[in-house]
């Protein structure tokens, strides 16, 4: 498994990550108590760790904490690179620092090396939410703040509210299906030297129907629909997408979306048979 650095951090982490949100059902099972196949997850989980990802996203709201930190059990510390989420009611000052305390404990972890504000809230000034997560990292618990689901709009918003520190990731959905990043968000990561996490980087199963378009590509490669689709987006310098992992074979499949590289030409063909709208 490939390592790059993630955006200014100067931290190598691997191209290719492990996505824990599982689906609805999974959260709603885990609330009352139930754990829907974990076994079978936490299979996954491992299979990727052995594999050489050290990068794993996981978030409150995802239920899925716990079963990272039976994953990562008797591995160094320092050899991961964690991330996790606070949720949307949770970004006033001591909502925040509670609910971080409450992950670190899931997660079995004295800190976590970035924590990312899962969805903006409106009804909540960015200053205290940009507030908590400097102090956070003061008291030592975050390594780097970061935002999921923000407009381009939000983000520069953010940044302006921190006094400290900076955001080092920002996390949303990108695939090929999906490239309306493309448009704003991703060009500002890549000038400020900001790291982007791509989730559903397989449109969520979706690009799994395009399969006759990335034949010949897949053919020439000797590689999957999923390990082309992945290598693409991995290609991409700030970009570091983040596949579910569920299945113990798919994520051995995702291993193998790493260690080579489309040809520019390639990629310019992978791009027009799936344009930017």
């Amino acid at each position: 498994m490939l390592k790059k650095p993630f955006g200014k951090t100067g931290e190598k982490v691997s191209e290719i990550g492990l996505g824990t949100f599982y689906d609805a059902r999974w959260i709603i099972l885990a609330m009352l108590g139930f754990r829907s196949r974990e076994e079978r997850k936490l299979e996954a989980l491992k299979v990727g760790l052995e594999g050489g990802i050290n990068l794993i996203d996981t978030a409150e709201i995802y239920k899925t904490e716990p079963l990272v930190a039976k994953a990562i059990k008797g591995i160094k510390r320092e050899d991961l690179f964690i991330v996790t989420k606070v949720w949307s009611n949770h970004l006033r000052r001591e909502a925040l620092l509670k609910a971080l305390d409450s992950s670190l404990r899931r997660l079995e972890v004295k800190y976590v090396d970035l924590y990312l504000v899962h969805w903006p809230n409106p009804r909540v000034p960015l200053s205290e939410t940009m507030g908590a997560m400097e102090e956070a990292v003061d008291k030592g618990k975050t390594r780097y703040i970061g935002l999921s689901n923000f407009s381009l709009k939000q983000i520069m918003e953010a940044q302006e509210a921190l006094r400290k520190y900076e955001i080092v990731s920002v996390q949303l959905e990108y695939n090929l299906m999906n490239r309306k990043v493309e448009k704003d968000i991703l060009p500002y990561c890549e000038r400020n030297g900001i790291a982007f996490m791509a989730y559903y980087p397989l449109a969520h199963g979706a690009l799994l129907k395009k399969k006759d378009k990335l034949k010949d590509l897949c053919e020439k490669y000797n590689k999957t629909l999923a390990q082309v689709a992945l290598n693409w987006l991995a290609s991409k310098e700030k970009v570091f997408p983040i596949p579910r992992a569920s299945n113990p074979y798919h994520v051995k499949e995702n291993l193998g979306a790493s260690g080579w590289r489309l040809s520019e030409e390639d990629i310019k063909k992978l791009e027009e048979l799936f344009p930017l709208t």
